[in-house]
C-alpha cells in the first residue's frame, strides 16, 4: 500500500519538533516567575522596582540578612525570622503525614482490590465520593473536633486529619487491581494471612505506586497553607507558608529578603524533585497503563 504524505518520517520528524518546540516555549513561560524569584533575591533594594531583570549589582548578603547571620540595614538588627525552624516543621509535619497517609491508604486500597467481601464496591464509592466535598466545607467540623480533642496549636492537630486520603487509596487500588489474584491464592495455599501477602508480596509490588503517592503528598503537605494558618498560633509552630506570610506582613516593602527567604525555603522541594524525579515518571507511567 502507498504512504501518504502524513506518513512519511520527514513529516513526522516535523510534528515531532513542532510538539518540542510547543513543549519548550510552555516550559519556559512557566520557568520565568522562578527566573525572576532567584534574580530579585540577588538584588539590593534600590533595584526591586527597576526594569532591570537580572540584578545590576548582585547582593548574596541578602541570604546571609534572612539566615540571621547579618543585621538588616535599615533596621541596624537581626531580623525576626527564624527560617530553619519553619523548614524543619515543614519537613516534620509533611514526613508524618506521608508516612501516616501512604500506610493507611495501602491498607485500604488492599482491602478494597485484594479481599471480597459483601458491599464492597458500594463502601469504596462512597469512601471515592467523599473527593467531591469541597475542603472548604470540612474545615469548620474538622477544626471543632481538633477543639475537643484539645489539639490545636498542636503538631497532632496538623497531622492527624491529613493522615487518610481517598485520593491516595483510589491510586493505589488501581495499581493493586493490575496484580494477578493468583499471587493472593498461591500464598494462601502456602498458609500466609492477608497481612503476610499485604507486606510480602503486595508493597513490594505496588512500590512504584508509593513512591508516587509520598512524593505527592509531601509536596502538597509541605506548602499546605489554609490548615495550618487556622490551627497554629504559637510562633514556634509556624511551618514555611505561615512563616513567610508573617514575614511579608512584617516586611513588606523588603520583596528581595522576602524572595532570598522564598529560595531557601523552597530548595527542599527541589531537591526532593530532582532525586524522586525517575522515580515519579515510573509510577505515574505504570498507574496510567504506560508500558516501560
Amino acid at each position: 500500500m502507498k504512504k501518504t504524505w502524513k506518513q512519511s518520517p520527514e513529516w513526522r520528524a516535523f510534528l515531532a519538533f513542532i510538539k518540542f518546540l510547543f513543549a519548550t516555549v510552555l516550559a519556559g513561560a512557566m520557568f520565568v516567575p522562578f527566573i525572576w524569584m532567584v534574580c530579585t533575591a540577588f538584588k539590593p533594594n534600590s533595584e526591586v522596582e527597576g526594569a532591570h531583570f537580572w540584578p545590576q549589582l548582585a547582593r548574596p548578603e541578602n541570604f546571609q540578612i534572612v539566615l540571621r547571620m547579618l543585621p538588616d540595614p535599615f533596621t541596624g538588627r537581626l531580623l525576626n525570622l527564624h527560617l530553619w525552624k519553619w523548614i524543619f516543621n515543614s519537613i516534620f509535619v509533611a514526613s508524618w503525614v506521608t508516612v501516616l497517609q501512604v500506610t493507611t491508604s495501602s491498607l485500604a486500597a488492599y482491602s478494597f482490590s485484594r479481599i471480597i467481601w459483601k458491599g464492597r464496591e458500594k463502601m469504596f464509592m462512597m469512601y471515592l465520593a467523599t473527593m467531591m466535598i469541597p475542603g472548604l466545607v470540612l474545615t469548620i467540623p474538622q477544626f471543632q473536633i481538633m477543639v475537643s480533642l484539645g489539639l490545636v496549636d498542636t503538631y497532632k492537630g496538623l497531622i492527624i486529619p491529613a493522615a487518610f486520603s481517598a485520593f491516595g487509596t483510589f491510586m493505589l487500588r488501581q495499581f493493586m487491581l493490575g496484580i494477578p489474584l493468583s499471587y493472593n491464592e498461591s500464598a494462601e495455599i502456602d498458609g500466609a494471612n492477608h497481612l503476610q501477602i499485604y507486606l510480602d508480596i503486595i508493597l513490594p509490588l505496588t512500590k512504584p505506586g508509593l513512591i508516587t503517592l509520598a512524593i505527592f503528598t509531601f509536596l502538597g503537605n509541605y506548602r499546605s497553607l489554609m490548615w495550618p494558618l487556622i490551627m497554629l498560633k504559637s510562633p514556634h509552630l509556624h511551618t514555611v507558608p505561615i512563616g513567610l506570610l508573617a514575614f511579608q506582613g512584617q516586611y513588606s516593602s523588603q520583596t528581595e529578603l522576602l524572595m532570598a527567604s522564598t529560595v531557601i525555603c523552597i530548595t527542599p522541594l527541589i531537591l526532593m524533585f530532582i532525586i524522586m524525579q525517575k522515580k515519579l515518571i515510573r509510577g505515574i507511567n505504570i498507574g496510567g497503563g504506560v508500558k516501560e
